[in-house]
This record gives structure tokens, C-alpha cells and sequence, in this order.
């Protein structure tokens, strides 16, 4: 039992005034000289925002949509995850080690995290955003599961945390809009969680586009298949269910839980939806941003 409890619960970790699961910021250090090549690709997402969705989209679309190929190896370790560090697993880093170009990159990381190399060398970004109120609800329950956060607490709490941005990675409102900001200046491809469910062909071909490949209609019609919640969910390449139970634990919930639109509806009292959209109107002010709350 030593392990769970070396491991379980640890508070965030403040860098640069933002806080990280603990074991994320200890793995800051080794990626301040982190090199990146030409050809890299970064998936940045704030958590629980189709970030898994549209790594195993890339893949599939980089191994020319061979489902085979994307059986190789759990999504973390296709597409590895810069900042990632949990005990008894290779780091985001390592993993990086065995990487093949071209290479897929995942983050969370708001841009004053990001490693200054991949900014200049103009390194190509898709960046997925999810409205704010699903976004939370998936949070507190991956809070639940996923044993490397600190406990969340009650709903009402984890909400107002989420709010303050006091949980793992900050600022809903600062990172969605922050890296709004540079698509203007830098190569980034903003999609949104929403457009994704409500037409997934259409955004794939955008990737495609923006990523300068092409591939067959019956290609693309395939990867829609595959890609979709139903059967992700039941892919232990893609479901993170070959992580240890220590980390994250399936039974409290799954790390693919419902991927819907509009969820926060079961979830929201009246009372919590009135504050949040008080405060949300307050964070958002100017921001040429806007997201839908159900399809």
C-alpha cells in the first residue's frame, strides 16, 4: 500500500503563479531544453477538452489511416505528453526519446509553461477548446479518478476552485483565450470540442488542410468510425485503461466518461449556473470567443 500512498493526492505545485499537479511541475525543469524539430506537431488543449480525440485523429491520419498502426502502443506513448511525469512511468520526455519524426506532441501547458523552442520555430499547433461548463463537470470527475490531483472536494467547491483558477493548469479563461491570441501571430489551427461532435468529417478535413496531407474519402470515413466516443472508448490503445489503477482509478470513473455536449445540464444547480455565467460574462469580456452549451 506504500505505493497509493507515496503517490495519491499530492497538493498542486505553483510555477509561475500556476498551479500543476506536482509531479507535472517537477518534470518542468528537463523540458526547458527541450529542442523541437521542424516537422513537430503540438496538441494543446486545456484538460477534458477532446485532447485524446484529436491526438488519435493525427495518428490515424499520419499512419495514412492503417487502424494497425494505431494499435502500436497506448495514445501517451503515440503521442507523448511533454510535461507528463507519474511514479513508476517513463516521463513525457522519455518517451519523446523513442520518437520517431514526423512527431506528434501533446501539452496542457498555458503559454508562460510552454517551452520557448517550440514558439520559435513556429512549430504548427491544433489547439481544441470546449465550453467552460462542460469542461468542469468532466474535470471534477477525472479529479475523481485520477489520483496524481489533489482531492476535489464537493461539486460546489471544485466549481468555485475552477473559477478562481485553482485547479491543475489554471485558468480556463486565460489559456482558451491566450492561445486565441497567437493564432494570430503563429501557425495554429483553433478548433472547438463542439464543432467536432456536431460534424466530425468537416474538422478532420480542416486537419488535413492545415497539416498539408491528403487522404481518400473511404480513408477519411474510417477515421470518423474509429474515432468516434463509442469506439475510443472501448480501445485500450486510447482509453488510458493500461495505466495502473494507483494513478488512475477506472472504477471511480472512466477516463472516457460520456463525451457529450451540454452534460453540465445534470450537473449545474440554478443557483451555480446564475454565479458562473455572472462570472464567466465578467472573464470573458471582449473576448471575441464563443462557445456553444449543447448542440
Amino acid at each position: 500500500m506504500e505505493l497509493v500512498q507515496d503517490t495519491s493526492r499530492p497538493p498542486l505545485k505553483y510555477v509561475k503563479g500556476i498551479p500543476l499537479i506536482k509531479y507535472f511541475a517537477e518534470a518542468l525543469g528537463p523540458l526547458e531544453n527541450f529542442q523541437a524539430w521542424p516537422d513537430d506537431l503540438l496538441i494543446s488543449t486545456y484538460p477534458k477538452s477532446g485532447t485524446t480525440w484529436v491526438s488519435e485523429i493525427l495518428d490515424m491520419i499520419y499512419q495514412g489511416g492503417d487502424m494497425k498502426k494505431c494499435q502500436r502502443a497506448p495514445i501517451f506513448i503515440r503521442v507523448p505528453f511533454l510535461e507528463f511525469k507519474a511514479p513508476g512511468l517513463p516521463t513525457g520526455v522519455e518517451t519523446l526519446k523513442d520518437t520517431p519524426a514526423p512527431r506528434l506532441l501533446k501539452t496542457h501547458l498555458p503559454l508562460a509553461l510552454i517551452p520557448q523552442d517550440l514558439l520559435d520555430q513556429k512549430v504548427k499547433v491544433i489547439y481544441v477548446a470546449r465550453n467552460a461548463k462542460d469542461v468542469v463537470v468532466s474535470y471534477y470527475h477525472f479529479y475523481q479518478m485520477a489520483k496524481v490531483h489533489p482531492e476535489p472536494g464537493t461539486w460546489d467547491s471544485f466549481l468555485e476552485k475552477f473559477m478562481a483558477g485553482e485547479v491543475s493548469y489554471g485558468s480556463w479563461y486565460q489559456h482558451v483565450q491566450e492561445w486565441w491570441e497567437l493564432s494570430h501571430t503563429h501557425p495554429v489551427l483553433y478548433l472547438f470540442y463542439e464543432d467536432m461532435k456536431e460534424d466530425p468529417k468537416r474538422e478532420i478535413k480542416k486537419i488535413l488542410k492545415f497539416v498539408g496531407r491528403s487522404l481518400p474519402e473511404d480513408i477519411i470515413d474510417q477515421i470518423v468510425q474509429r474515432t468516434s466516443f463509442k469506439e475510443m472508448k472501448k480501445n485500450p490503445m486510447a482509453n488510458y485503461s493500461t495505466v495502473p489503477t494507483e494513478i488512475m482509478d477506472h472504477d471511480i470513473s472512466a477516463f472516457m466518461r460520456k463525451g457529450i455536449t451540454g452534460d453540465w445540464k445534470t450537473t449545474f444547480t440554478v443557483a451555480q449556473n446564475e454565479r458562473f455565467d455572472a462570472h464567466y460574462a465578467e472573464k470573458m469580456a471582449g473576448s471575441k470567443l464563443s462557445f456553444r452549451l449543447q448542440l
